[in-house]
């Protein structure tokens, strides 16, 4: 006889339940991320400059052997994968919520424990993103070719890559709000988290909707990347000090998202590592 107590896997719900939010609730989540970082700044900001290293390299890679749209499409993208990266932060932030000092260490052992899950949510975000890249640049038909364009002719071209980005945007904002706090912080299965995840967004869709503006607001600067040449280097670095902070502080606050948001307490903790 094990000393095991948790409930049989047949017995679990197909989706936890959600909790209805106020639509100033991501103001708090922000709150809260913010003190989580400067709790484990060390731990937070590692984290945050390996994002944005991982962004520098990806605008190196798209201008050298390709060019501007390249850059354009790519970053976009980028910003669909960009989820997966920021499981380490929802670590740091369980670690906390528990009374523990978090330390890099064990923000691995977690994302080990659950490599499993992640890889096969990181997969379907890797086929979000290559259809993305893909329509990206079937959009450039839309792009116009005289001598001299107007504002006017770059409509259609601005319109329908913003509809299309917006799709994919919607469809992976929605699967990973909070489904990856969910895989790091319980033994849930990737369809279990990802249907929990659509699910509390439905029903929180003003609160979701501040919460997306957010976290746009946030990343925002990183476009500004693509406007910014090489002569502008102190620029460049104040936008790169920039996402190195408010990236991480985005992953805080979805940690606590999804513990106010999400009851998952039918499935078993994740043991501390």
């Amino acid at each position: 006889m094990t000393g095991d107590t948790s409930p049989p896997e047949e017995g679990l719900p197909f989706v936890a339940p959600c909790r209805k939010v106020a639509a100033s609730a991501p103001f708090r989540w922000l709150r809260r991320g913010w003190a989580d970082m400067w709790s484990a700044p060390r731990q937070s900001l590692t984290y945050g400059t390996i994002v944005v290293l991982l962004s520098l390299a990806l605008a190196y890679v798209a201008v050298e052997f390709g060019g501007y749209w390249e850059l354009l499409s790519l970053v976009s993208g980028f910003i669909l994968i960009a989820p997966i990266l920021a499981v380490g932060t929802y670590a740091i932030s369980r670690q906390l919520e528990r009374g523990r000092v978090p330390s890099l260490r064990r923000c691995m052992r977690e994302e080990q424990r659950a490599f499993g899950n992640l890889m096969v949510f990181a997969l379907m975000l890797m086929v979000v993103f290559l259809v993305w890249a893909r329509a990206g640049s079937a959009i450039h038909v839309f792009f116009p070719i005289n001598e001299q364009p107007g504002w006017r002719d770059y409509l259609a071209f601005f319109g329908i890559g913003s509809a299309v980005g917006s799709i994919f945007a919607l469809v992976v904002f929605a699967a990973a709000a909070f489904s990856l706090p969910m895989l790091v912080d319980r033994k849930a299965d990737s369809v279990t988290a990802v249907v929990t995840s659509i699910n509390a967004v439905l029903r929180n869709r003003l609160a979701m909707a501040v919460w997306a503006a957010c976290i746009v607001v946030a990343v925002a600067p990183g476009f500004a990347l693509l406007f910014i040449g090489r002569d502008h280097g102190a620029r460049f670095a104040w936008i790169m000090v920039a996402l190195g902070i408010t990236l991480p502080l985005i992953g805080h606050a979805t940690w606590h998202a999804y513990r106010e948001t999400v009851d998952a307490s039918a499935w078993p903790e994740q043991p501390d590592c």
